[in-house]
């Protein structure tokens, strides 16, 4: 019997792939039925669609002769599976909040067949948190996610965003027709399945009075991407973050804090783990003693500020009664980057030391050079966008645990 998809083409510039899936798909004997939405109708034509498919191509939900026989309902049930490709943010993120408001999402509200999202847009959009739990919406409600891949995109930019190639779906759309309906078989390998990873992100700020503290420029964006990247590798992640300015990722659970000594406590409550990366600029000293009420300026002139140590908390994870297996620091260093990370990684008894020269843009920027030192050497990654280089990493975490 012959199977047949209903191919939403979503608006983006991936779009032209969506055409040569149609011609891959009928080689292989799967019949395409199609929908252009008003934005895919940008990039490709509904008669290039129709000229490869064989078959009308919808575009309209109040179309009147389709309509008249409840189109939107016949299409959403009359194909073996729905397959939308490109997948952009803004369709999964309508279909994952169950908006219906042209022919595409109601058609997939109306479905009662499986779906499958071949995402492509940019790295950072596919990364936005927003998108990330939108796609994991759908896949806990069943959907099929393949990709998107690795690899330059339209806009310039490099990472996570490329829509999958055509044959590569169309041997998705084959298994999943087949009855292989493995939703983790179509995301990816998961080498941290099963692994739990704690991670501390951005900065912590010591009360000064109740208006005034102590901090750092810290923006979290280092830690908070090594969260997302551990995530997309199947690890279960606790993400304990100091306040900052972005959202946070898509993980098991997130825990903001404000002081190192509410960090501690929260770091120590979420053990045992299997994985513990210290990215926090976690502050060194703190006021002793906080005032309740504002300090006012006064004759006296400026008042004087005794500091005492922070807690440290990489240290006290490293000695641990419950340990995780692989420890890891960051050294933050403005000059002899990798020998105050060599001295750090014996003094605080971790496995790995992060480290990075922070007296550029680092803090707060977009970029970072990484060198991961551990007791057999040193492994320099190349300055990369915070996305990249948390994704080497977490490569290298699994690595290790493979």
């Amino acid at each position: 019997m012959t199977k047949r998809v209903l191919l939403i083409i979503g608006g983006g510039i991936a779009a032209y792939k969506s055409l040569f899936l149609i011609r891959v798909l009928a080689r292989r004997g799967i019949k395409s039925t199609v929908i252009l939405t008003k934005g895919g109708s940008e990039f490709v034509t509904a008669l290039s669609a129709g000229g490869l498919s064989g078959e009308k191509v919808y575009t309209d939900l109040f179309d009147l002769t389709a309509e008249a026989e409840m189109g939107h309902i016949e299409l959403s049930r009359s194909a073996d599976l729905v397959v939308v490709a490109p997948a952009t943010a803004d369709l999964m993120a309508k279909a994952a909040h169950g908006i219906a408001n042209d022919l595409a999402t109601t058609t997939l509200s109306a479905t009662d067949k499986r779906t499958l999202y071949v995402p492509a847009m940019n790295v950072r959009m596919w990364e936005n948190a927003a998108t990330q739990r939108n796609v994991k919406t759908l896949t806990d409600d069943g959907a099929f996610m393949l990709g998107p891949d690795e690899g330059e995109m339209a806009c310039g930019e490099f990472g996570e965003g490329r829509m999958a190639e055509p044959e590569a779906i169309a041997e998705t759309i084959e298994k999943i027709l087949k009855g292989d309906t493995t939703l983790d078989g179509l995301k990816g390998p998961k080498p941290l399945a099963g692994k739990k990873a704690l991670i501390t992100a951005g900065p912590t700020r010591e009360a000064i009075d109740p208006v005034r503290y102590l901090s750092n420029h810290s923006s979290g964006k280092q830690g908070y991407a090594i969260a997302a990247a551990l995530t997309r590798l199947g690890a279960e992640v606790t993400l304990v973050s100091g306040p900052t300015a972005i959202d946070p990722p898509a993980c098991a659970a997130f825990v903001p804090v404000e002081s190192a000594r509410d960090m501690e406590a929260a770091c120590h409550n979420a053990l045992p783990a299997d994985i513990f990366i210290a990215v926090a600029a976690v502050a060194d000293w703190r006021p002793d003693g906080s005032a309740d009420k504002k300090i006012k300026k006064g004759k006296s002139g400026i008042p004087a500020l005794k500091l005492v140590e922070n807690p440290d908390i990489l240290a006290g994870i490293a000695t641990a009664k419950n340990r995780p297996e692989l420890v890891i620091g960051f050294a933050a260093e403005t000059n002899d980057v990798v020998a105050h990370a060599k001295a750090k990684l014996t003094k605080k008894g971790c496995d790995w030391i992060v480290a990075n020269d922070v007296s550029g843009d680092v803090m707060g920027g977009d970029h970072n050079a990484m060198i991961v030192v551990t007791a057999k050497g040193e492994d320099a990654f190349p300055r990369l966008k915070k996305e990249d280089a948390a994704r080497r990493l977490a490569e290298k975490i699994a690595e290790h645990f493979a």
